[in-house]
C-alpha cells in the first residue's frame, strides 16, 4: 500500500533529514538517494523544487524512523531501501549480502574483452551474493551458459530474485556451496571464472567504516590473515576448471596486485598475467589466462 505525501510535507521532512545527515557525518546526498528509493519524487523535482504531491511505499512517519536509524545506526541506505543501482540493473539487497559496488562493474567489462570464441561458454561467479555478476554474464553474453556460487542461502535466495526480476533465471544455474565445490560436473569446461571474493585482511576490519563493518556481511569480507586466503584457493583450484586459453579475473584490495600475481606465476598453470588498476589508478584487478 502507497502513502500519499503532500509537497510541502516532504520538502520540510527533507530539510530535516539534511540536518540529520550534517549532525551525523553522512553526505546529505544519501537524503535525495533515500528519497528516489521509497517514494515517485525524481531528479528533476529534487533540483528544481517539490511542487506536487508523491506517493510514497511508507508513510511520513516511516520515513523518519528509518532515516533515524541510517543516521543513528549507521545502516547503509540501500538496505533500507531493499535496492541498489549496478550497471544497467537495479539489485535487490539485503544484510544477506554484500552491496556490489560500481569498481566491481568492471569486472564485466574486462570479461567482455575476452576473446569472442569464449563468449558461448561457461562462466562461473564464485561468491555470486547479489548475483550482480552473474546477471552482468547473462546479460554481456546471451549465448553462454552463467553458473553462480556461494555458500549462503540466504544470499542466494537474493540472487535468484534479482535473476527472476531481469528474466534471466533460466540463463543462470545457482549453487549453494563453497568456491569450486559444486561445480565438479564443469570440470575443464570453463570458459571463464570471475569473482570479487573476501580480500580484507582480518585485522583491518574493525577499520573499515561502521557501515560496512558493522551491516555487511563479514564472510564477504573476511579474507583471513594477509587477506588471500580465499584468493589462493581461486589460483589453486581454476586450473582444473579452466579450458586451455580461459580466462581468470578477480578483484582485490589495492596494494595485493604483485601478491596475487605472484600466487598466479608460482602456481604454473597460467599466462598472460595482467594487473589491472581501476579509474583512480590503485591497483584493484587480476586477468589471467589458462595455458
Amino acid at each position: 500500500m502507497s502513502e500519499i505525501i503532500a509537497a510541502q510535507d516532504l520538502v520540510r521532512w527533507r530539510q530535516w533529514a539534511k540536518t540529520q545527515a550534517i549532525a551525523t557525518d553522512i553526505s546529505v546526498e544519501e537524503v535525495d538517494w533515500f528519497l528516489q528509493g521509497l517514494t515517485t519524487v525524481d531528479r528533476l523535482s529534487l533540483r528544481l523544487g517539490i511542487r506536487e504531491a508523491v506517493q510514497s511505499q511508507v508513510s511520513l512517519v516511516e520515513l523518519s524512523r528509518l532515516w533515524e536509524r541510517r543516521c543513528q545506526e549507521k545502516i547503509p541506505v540501500q538496505y533500507l531501501v531493499g535496492k541498489t543501482p549496478w550497471r544497467n540493473f537495479e539489485l535487490v539487497v539485503s544484510p544477506a549480502v554484500l552491496i556490489p559496488r560500481p569498481e566491481t562493474e568492471y569486472l564485466i567489462d574486462l570479461a567482455q574483452a575476452s576473446h569472442h570464441d569464449l563468449h558461448a561458454g561457461y562462466w562461473v561467479d564464485l561468491g555470486t551474493g547479489s548475483g550482480a555478476i552473474a546477471l552482468g554474464l547473462a546479460d554481456s553474453f546471451p549465448d553462454g551458459k552463467i553458473h553462480a556460487v556461494d555458500q549462503s542461502a540466504a544470499a542466494l535466495e537474493v540472487a535468484r530474485k534479482n535473476a527472476i526480476a531481469y528474466g534471466l533465471q533460466d540463463r543462470i544455474q545457482f549453487y549453494q556451496g563453497s568456491w569450486w565445490e559444486p561445480l565438479q560436473h564443469l570440470r575443464g569446461k570453463v570458459a571463464g571464472m570471475v569473482s570479487n571474493p573476501p580480500y580484507i585482511p582480518a585485522a583491518l576490519l574493525p577499520d573499515l567504516q561502521p557501515e560496512v563493518y558493522r551491516h555487511e556481511p563479514h564472510s564477504a569480507l573476511d579474507g583471513g590473515i594477509d587477506g588471500l586466503a580465499d584468493l589462493r584457493i581461486l589460483v589453486n583450484e581454476a586450473p582444473d576448471y579452466l579450458i586451455s586459453g580461459g580466462i581468470w579475473i578477480i578483484e582485490m584490495m589495492r596494494g595485493q596486485g604483485e601478491a596475487v600475481a605472484q600466487l598466479l606465476a608460482d602456481n604454473g598453470h597460467y599466462t598472460q598475467i595482467q594487473i589491472i588498476h581501476d579509474f583512480a589508478g590503485g591497483d584493484r584487478y587480476v586477468s589471467a589466462q589458462r595455458i
